[in-house]
């Protein structure tokens, strides 16, 4: 069964704008997560902690895909937890405007009895930081530095 979480928006800005917003750890603590260290390069690897209902989670990641202004794929695990799953971040051009397109696949890895890895709360997660929180920085800034 494919538990794919798929989100994409379509934000007025190009995609080197967006690339920045999503590679550039400083503009991504706006928007994403407070990450100490962020490259967007084969194998370097990344962790973050989010603290969800009272329970810590390490994220711990591997960047696997780089292609420079279209897309980025990095692993996605939990720290103490089974499983491996893949965030792709995809942008594609359209005129003056990029389509986001992100992909977060290998949700079925997660154990199934943990109600916080559940594939509703990923959709909820990806959903307001795609359509909503990078979104809006990106335009903001867009209309900022234009």
């Amino acid at each position: 069964m494919n538990k794919s979480v798929v989100r994409e928006v379509v934000i007025h800005a190009s995609p080197a704008r967006i690339w920045k917003a999503i590679t550039d750890k400083n503009e991504m603590k706006q928007w994403y997560f407070d990450l100490a260290e962020f490259e967007p390069r084969m194998g370097f690897e990344f962790r973050f902690d989010v603290c969800h209902k009272d329970k810590e989670y390490i994220h711990l990641c591997k960047v696997t895909e780089v292609i420079a202004e279209k897309r980025i794929t990095y692993s996605w695990r939990y720290d103490g937890y089974a499983g491996n799953s893949f965030v792709t971040f995809e942008l594609l051009p359209e005129g003056t405007s990029t389509r986001v397109r992100l992909t977060h696949s290998g949700l079925e890895t997660f154990p199934e009895n943990n109600p916080d890895l559940a594939r509703g709360n990923f959709e909820q997660g990806w959903t307001s930081l795609i359509d909503d929180l990078l979104k809006k920085y990106v335009e903001k800034v867009e209309r900022i530095e234009s």
